[in-house]
């Protein structure tokens, strides 16, 4: 089983750069399922119906998410009847969407970490329940794990090492130079990336993103314009075992 994970898909401009690369991607590496994190794909926060919908035609077949998955208020009487966007699975159970689903053969869970970036219930006892529930229902376990602190993440990984196929990074958007399988089979990376501009501060414009730095004061941010890097995870799982085989990262630049 060959599976491709996108990192965090910013704005227009990723948007772009998915539906530019994707179907080539596909057909190079034999891809039998894509991931991608869109949380950020709607102006750089947030996601609409129609964006999701824009992302599936591209070519993704699972949609995951992250703190910002409530910024656009139409989004939410759609994740309850599509079951591709997931939401976190550790917000409170009486949120609406799903936090995780089978697809191809694969559980692809959506998960949110707790430093840095907000209250939530526990990610670890969320996976532990998961686990339990999910019991042979699927070998292969993919976990798109969106937390800000490298600890937390770099922890969770350890957790669910034997456990799960792999265990992925999103939220900073820049991608670490960590991505390998650890001792019990579980593919590990600390962050994929982002699919947004280079001339940017994480995707956002530069100037604007300065001048809060500088004055302390809260202002609207626009995504950046220019080249997009297209940062992505190629994983090699076995389908017998649900072990990584292989975990290696995929860079595209767009003009």
């Amino acid at each position: 089983m060959r599976i491709l994970a996108i990192g965090d898909i910013i704005g227009k401009p990723g948007r772009a750069a998915v539906k530019e690369l994707l179907p080539a991607l596909q057909r190079e590496y034999d891809i039998h399922l894509v991931i991608g994190n869109g949380e950020n794909s709607a102006g750089g926060l947030g996601i609409t119906p129609s964006i999701a919908q824009e992302l599936l035609r591209s070519g993704i077949d699972v949609i995951t998410s992250g703190n910002h998955i409530w910024n656009k208020k139409e989004i939410v009487p759609y994740l309850d009847d599509n079951t591709e966007l997931l939401r976190p699975l550790n917000y409170p159970p009486s949120n609406p969407g799903h936090g995780y689903l089978h697809k191809n053969g694969v559980l692809v869970v959506s998960l949110i970490g707790r430093t840095f970036i907000g209250n939530y219930d526990c990610p670890f006892r969320a996976m532990d329940q998961l686990l339990d529930q999910m019991k042979n229902k699927s070998k292969i376990v993919v976990v798109d794990f969106h937390a800000e602190a490298t600890s937390e993440k770099v922890a969770m990984g350890r957790y669910l090492n034997g456990r799960v196929s792999a265990v992925l990074g999103t939220h900073t958007h820049v991608g670490t130079i960590d991505a390998g399988i650890l001792s019990g089979g579980t593919a590990y990376v600390t962050d994929i990336g982002m699919v947004g501009p280079i001339d940017s501060v994480i995707g956002d414009e530069v100037d604007s993103v300065i001048e809060r730095f500088l004055t302390q004061v809260p202002a609207r941010l626009s995504v950046g314009k220019g080249q997009v890097s297209f940062d992505a995870i190629l994983l090699d799982v076995d389908e017998k075992t649900g072990s990584a085989l292989d975990i290696k990262r995929v860079r595209r630049i767009v003009d």
